[in-house]
């Protein structure tokens, strides 16, 4: 699958790949590519065969955010336009942020505005020594509303006020120091670790993964309390009940790959 601005690959071990294909404009984004983005990463969250969806750019940026054209368009949309196109953008990061599979970013270069909030959405992100980041809505006169609740989850309160605040930008040392990236990789060296992680990733249940996923969502913005304790409970009687966990354990006690992973 494919179009001119987002492009769509799906290879033998069930690994999605949507790249990013605007490298003239940096790879910003507009309502067309928001749209393009979110109706495939829905299509692929409800494909089977996809184990897990890597997100990709083409050029030498990442994502440069907003597109300028599209956001002087909007400048002149009505209140009830403007909304929309913003609840659009919502759609799309809360899609990748709920996607129930493993989503893993490669970010190559710049990623500004709306492109850092991308990057906070996925699970996991290596990015190059030549990435950068800037959360720059201040210097339109703007603010990071619509990536804000997964910027601050993945940087912190304290971070996000100064990084928010003065749109400065920062190297991929520091998004390492910040929790917004996960490892620096040399660029020859991307595809490779890109491969390790998803082989990796291939050996877990993919309910159990998932499952994780919610788990750290629900955890994180629940008190601990008697009510989380008998939650967390539950979820891990519900999972050893499960198929996919009786066959987990199955397969771990008779020293056998379990059915899951490909050969």
């Amino acid at each position: 699958m494919s179009n001119d601005q987002l492009l769509t690959t799906i290879d033998d071990l069930g690994r999605a790949t949507l790249t990013l294909n605007r490298p003239e404009v940096h790879n910003a984004f507009d309502d067309v590519l928001i749209a393009a983005m979110t109706t495939a990463l829905k299509k692929l969250a409800a494909d089977p065969q996809v184990r897990l969806v890597c997100l990709a750019a083409v050029g030498k940026s990442f994502s440069a955010g907003a597109d300028l054209g599209w956001m002087r368009r909007m400048a002149d949309y009505s209140p009830a336009e403007n909304l929309a196109d913003s609840v659009a953008l919502a759609e799309l990061m809360q899609t990748l942020n709920n996607l129930p599979k493993p989503t893993l970013a490669l970010v190559q270069g710049a990623a500004f505005g709306g492109g850092v909030g991308l990057v906070a959405t996925c699970d996991m992100v290596l990015a190059t020594p030549q990435a950068s980041f800037c959360l720059s809505e201040v210097k339109l006169g703007l603010i990071p509303a619509v990536i804000s609740p997964y910027v601050v989850a993945a940087i912190g309160p304290r971070a996000a006020r100064r990084y928010f605040i003065s749109a400065e930008r920062f190297d991929a040392e520091r998004a390492l120091q910040l929790g917004l990236i996960h490892e620096i990789v040399p660029a020859e060296e991307l595809a490779q670790e890109a491969d390790r992680l998803t082989r990796l990733l291939l050996k877990n249940g993919p309910q159990a993964m998932a499952a994780a996923k919610q788990l750290v969502a629900d955890v994180s913005n629940h008190p601990l309390d008697a009510e989380l304790v008998a939650e967390t409970a539950k979820r891990i009687a519900t999972t050893r009940a499960s198929d996919e966990g009786r066959e987990g354990l199955s397969a771990f006690l008779e020293k056998r790959i379990p059915e899951w992973v490909k050969s």
